[in-house]
């Protein structure tokens, strides 16, 4: 079965961690800031928790932050855990992004932050979005900090500069299902020297030194990796999970929808483990997201003219993390895709504000986009290891689907 994702691990990787390198993490953060053309990087244990320390860091409490109503889970569970308010949005449904509009009216003498999330890869119109804040810090009389969530978007770029450079920071998640992985992971990128500063010092008083145990687990996920993500054990794994008790990480995320906590070893810092695969990614970028996009182009071509289904546009700057397509019915695609051997899935199934965890935080608006995408939205893989032959028979599955 061919996998909804995939790292693009080889044998250098494995060589990388176990090749343990002095001040790997460091060379890691200098070598990633250098890569997206930005001054600092601090590295932590989880994107979550370094979206946690940046508020904790700069002393953002008892705030409204506003975010997507269409987003990963983890980015409200940071802003709840660091002391604030998520103020919600609701998105576009041409690139799944916040709409602007909606950001400008929803900012009031509460607003500290806002986190612009370019979810799949699709940039934020961050010129206009600087505009609206410059605006508003001007009626308020306060600053408005933003965090750019490049977690799903590493490398896209608004009218030929980097998203990352925009504002105060950028957040970037690192786990194994994204562009760039360390197998766990996350970093925070700035060119300002205070925050900087602050979130270092922060982390490095507050977070811990890594376990023996936590490395022995680090060595063990990216072993897994290797086999794991091929097409017969894929193929097996997911029949478990679907044909028998077993927990499994669906099962899991379901339950993460209820309540809002972090790991155990959110405190953790990154290991030199971990850095030293992150070294071994940043080389491979530029292959990562060439293929990225060539993978959305051919999605792009062969079901332009295929009736009930919405394509995602085709942007200068994006990255294509994910090309997600909208269609009805959507139960019974996955379902028909999976028996021709292709594993489709949504990427994000549910739309923030509604689920138990974050409903009181809703004030009771309606976020209707967010809704229609959490429920038609479907991903196409696009990673780096999609073969041609692959990527065929996901077109080929979608169609004999529909």
């Amino acid at each position: 079965m061919i996998p909804r994702f995939k790292p693009y691990l080889d044998t250098r990787e494995l060589s990388a961690a176990l090749r343990l390198q002095k001040d790997a993490v460091e060379h890691f953060e200098a070598a990633f800031a250098r890569t997206f053309e930005t001054r600092h990087g601090i590295a932590f244990r989880y994107g979550r928790s370094a979206l946690w320390a940046f508020f904790r860091a700069l002393h953002i409490a008892g705030a409204e932050v506003i975010m997507p109503a269409f987003t990963c889970r983890v980015v409200g569970h940071a802003v709840v855990l660091s002391g604030n308010i998520p103020r919600f949005v609701d998105i576009t449904m041409r690139d799944y992004n916040m709409d602007l509009e909606q950001v400008a009216a929803a900012i009031t003498h509460q607003t500290r932050a806002v986190i612009a999330t370019h979810l799949f890869g699709h940039p934020v119109n961050t010129v206009e979005l600087d505009d609206i804040l410059r605006s508003a810090e001007a009626r308020w009389g306060h600053k408005i900090w933003v965090i750019q969530d490049c977690a799903q978007a590493i490398g896209s770029r608004w009218q030929g500069r980097l998203v990352c450079k925009a504002r105060d920071a950028a957040l970037f998640s690192l786990h194994v299902s994204k562009t760039l992985t360390c197998i766990a992971g996350g970093i925070i990128t700035t060119d300002d020297a205070e925050v900087h500063r602050k979130l270092r010092a922060f982390r490095n008083e507050q977070f811990v030194a890594p376990s023996s145990g936590l490395r022995l687990r680090t060595y063990y996920h990216l072993v897994k990796s290797y086999p794991r993500y091929s097409e017969p054990v894929y193929y097996w794994v997911d029949w478990l999970k679907e044909n028998t008790g077993l927990p499994g990480i669906l099962r899991r995320g379901r339950r993460s929808l209820e309540g809002i906590g972090f790991p155990q070893d959110h405190l953790s810092q990154m290991l030199d483990v971990e850095a030293g695969i992150g070294l071994s990614q940043l080389r491979k970028y530029p292959d990562i997201v060439r293929a990225q996009r060539d993978n959305a182009r051919y999605y792009a071509e062969r079901l332009q003219a295929v009736p009930r289904i919405t394509l995602p546009p085709l942007v200068d700057g994006a990255t294509y993390s994910q090309y997600v397509v909208r269609m009805p019915h959507r139960q019974a695609v996955l379902v028909s895709a999976r028996r021709h051997g292709v594993h489709l899935a949504p990427w994000i199934d549910y739309s923030l504000p509604t689920t138990a965890a974050f409903k009181r935080y809703s004030q009771n608006q309606a976020f209707p986009n967010a809704q229609v995408c959490s429920e038609t939205s479907v991903s196409l893989p696009t990673y780096a290891a999609l073969t041609v032959t692959q990527r065929a028979r996901v077109v080929e599955a979608l169609l004999c689907a529909l």
